[in-house]
């Protein structure tokens, strides 16, 4: 087995940013929460005094509050002209014309602010939940997902977009967590090596341990990468947590690689990319037309293969902060992002897939992504409960 930290590069498919410029700086935040805080102390009326006829007049000026009163109900159900912020993580990508789409339909612009990854972002989410630093949260996925909802982190919404959601994908019995987009972190293959090879394409797990394929895999390590963690609970899943480290220890013996970030493997380590010697690594299963739409010229099939049985499911919420400002604008883009539009627009962005079913797919999905039939799932709770056990336990099998 051999360690690599290098330093990292960007996924091929974040290249093409588009984010909606949106910097939120903690003491700015601070302050405005604190003068906001500071529009809600009033002078109470003094109770002990005797009302007399004298003082009758004095009541008029509570009959003009109430139209003011009326008018900040109103605005609070009506977002229009306000900005609602949405908290997310350094890889969300949406198209600019989504977003005004958006606000062109409802009068809200939305201000995007990346707080680093997905961990990092849940964590600084979590740490500030009594001053939120936004109005919603994108990017928690189902390895964490346990977590958001123990910190009760996020307000349930019965979105009307969810009709068309499939309901596989809601975990969140509350409805605070909706979920916006899927995929799969699995094994990817160099199609040409295999063929120039002669060696047969992997079809299961434990053909990894096989001296065939000793020194041909690029793996993550799963205390610094998202999809190293989702490969370890594929190995979890596959064979229990009686077996997952014998399971490591042979994949050491056999020579596997283990890098500290995914775009070490992919672009160093891996032959289909044509930046290394190993023919196998850690991948997504959206990597095939990753790999096809931004070859010049494209080739007419994918270079890179996916091996379904390695394949473990990946799903992104979005929820709306207890304490949001602007819960009405949340609610909105919420079920905007739920939408044909933004879902539609996923694939080519993001590299993921949508959860609405009404969502179409770019024809290069349709020709080279791979989404397989029964891919290994862990429940949420269960991940949150033993992550941390499963972490250490591989970290003492694989890199002590």
């Amino acid at each position: 087995m051999t360690a690599r930290p290098t330093p990292g590069r960007g996924h091929p498919t974040s290249a093409p940013h588009r984010r909606r410029p949106g910097w939120l700086t903690a003491g700015l935040c601070a302050l405005a929460l604190t003068l906001a805080a500071c529009g809600d102390d009033g002078v109470e009326p003094d109770e002990e005094t005797e009302p007399t006829n004298e003082e009758e007049p004095e009541e008029a000026p509570d009959a003009e509050e109430e139209p003011e009163e009326a008018d900040e109900d109103a605005a609070a159900h009506d977002p229009a002209g306000s900005t609602v912020t949405l908290l997310t993580h350094d890889s969300f990508d949406i198209s600019e014309e989504v977003l005004d789409a958006f606000t062109d339909e409802t009068g809200v612009e939305v201000e995007v602010v990346p707080l680093g990854d997905a961990g990092t972002a849940l964590n600084q989410t979590i740490l500030t939940r009594d001053a939120p630093q936004g109005d919603l949260l994108f990017g928690v996925d189902n390895s964490f997902l346990s977590r958001a909802l123990d910190e009760e982190l996020f307000v349930p919404h019965d979105s009307p977009t969810l009709e068309e959601v499939d309901e596989r994908f809601l975990l969140d019995p509350q409805g605070g967590a909706l979920p916006v987009t899927y995929g799969d972190v699995c094994l990817n293959y160099d199609v040409a090596w295999f063929e120039e090879e002669g060696l047969e394409v992997p079809s299961d797990l434990t053909d990894l341990t096989d001296p065939a394929y000793e020194g041909l895999l690029a793996v993550t390590n799963p205390a610094t990468s998202s999809p190293g963690l989702s490969f370890l609970l594929a190995t979890v899943d596959r064979f229990g947590e009686d077996g997952y480290l014998d399971f490591w220890t042979d994949l050491a013996d056999n020579d596997v690689v283990v890098t500290d970030g995914w775009s070490e493997a992919y672009y160093d380590e891996f032959s289909g990319t044509g930046g290394g010697d190993r023919p196998l690594v850690v991948s997504y299963a959206s990597s095939p037309p990753a790999e096809v739409l931004f070859a010049d010229p494209q080739p007419d099939d994918a270079p890179t293969g996916v091996i379904e049985a390695s394949c473990f499911r990946q799903i992104e919420f979005v929820g709306i902060l207890d304490g949001a400002e602007n819960e009405a604008g949340a609610r909105l883009l919420v079920d905007f992002m739920l939408g044909q539009a933004f879902q539609e627009d996923l694939p080519l962005t993001m590299f993921v897939f949508p959860v609405n079913t009404e969502a179409a797919l770019p024809e290069v999905f349709e020709e080279h992504a791979v989404i397989p039939d029964e891919p290994l799932e862990i429940d949420p709770a269960e991940i949150g409960e033993n992550r941390e056990a499963w972490i250490e336990a591989w970290t003492s099998t694989v890199l002590r």
